[in-house]
């Protein structure tokens, strides 16, 4: 059964943000578990070294961001880009040096993340002003009605393998992992509109024993009995598919970030276990995976 959306009446309009600068609070260290002060660098600026498809865990670093971070100074127009971009939104580098370059939407933090490849990020630099078209804002499934979409572009829906089942009843969609509702974190108290929450990866044996310590970013996975359509919390039988957008954490209570896509309060969403549930390969983000 093929699915349908309402893309034909969704409005296409111009975001625009800059590069952000790193910053550290004074003086600089954050506690982990064992309550031991680390300085490590964490979100904004260009990444050079992280992309999506890159493990989500490893590295020496807090609530990484892959690729380039961005914001825009004013604080409506900081809401709109948020509010208004969705995954899979092109980008278009708009000054500076790589002026004209083009990359991909893949998450939304603090900042706006987006991936260009590797030879446009050599000549990025803070400050530069990046546009995105921002199309995805009111998408729905026409015959889904009871599955609410978050931060979907009519792009990333359209790359995604999803098949209509049980005589179009279900929606199947592609995971590569289950994420328990137990171990889930900062940003259960958040608009799930807006930004992401964590996951709490202290535990290491059960990351271990769950896999959960393979994850990558740009992972696509399902959090069982997890309602987020108007905010995060639990509820028997609803399903949420997200997507992890940040690294790994040292802080307690945090993790890899997880950014919903779609979520339902019934069992109306079922999910099947591929190792290739990634967006680096659903919207040809690279080719080395």
């Amino acid at each position: 059964m093929p699915l349908s959306t309402n893309e034909s009446v969704l409005v296409e309009m111009a975001v625009t943000g800059n590069i952000s600068q790193p910053s550290l609070r004074y003086p600089g260290y954050t506690l982990d578990a064992h309550g031991v002060g680390r300085v490590w660098p964490g979100m904004s600026g260009v990444v050079y070294n992280t992309r999506v498809g890159d493990p989500a865990f490893g590295w020496a670093a807090d609530h990484v961001e892959p690729g380039v971070s961005i914001a825009n100074p004013d604080s409506a127009a900081e809401f709109a880009l948020h509010y208004l971009t969705c995954i899979g939104n092109r980008a278009v580098v708009t000054s500076g040096l790589a002026k004209g370059a083009e990359g991909i939407v893949t998450g939304e933090h603090a900042r706006l993340l987006v991936d260009f490849p590797p030879d446009v990020n050599d000549l990025l630099c803070v400050g530069d002003s990046i546009q995105i078209i921002a199309h995805g804002r009111g998408l729905a499934f026409t015959d889904f009605p009871q599955i609410e979409l978050k931060k979907c572009s009519p792009k990333l829906i359209k790359s995604i393998p999803l098949e209509v089942v049980d005589g179009g009843n279900k929606l199947r969609v592609p995971v590569t992992m289950e994420l328990p509702p137990r171990i889930m974190g900062s940003g259960a108290e958040l608009n799930s509109e807006y930004v992401d929450q964590d996951l709490m990866s202290g535990d290491r044996e059960l990351m271990a024993e769950l896999g959960i310590d393979r994850m990558r970013l740009g992972d696509l996975v399902v959090i069982p009995d997890a309602d987020h359509r108007w905010g995060r919390g639990y509820r028997k039988g609803a399903v949420t598919i997200a997507l992890c957008i940040h690294g790994d954490s040292v802080m307690t209570g945090h993790g890899p970030g997880i950014l919903t896509l779609m979520s339902a309060p019934e069992p109306c969403i079922e999910w099947v276990i591929d190792p290739r549930a990634n967006i680096a390969n659903y919207l040809n983000i690279r080719e080395d995976l």
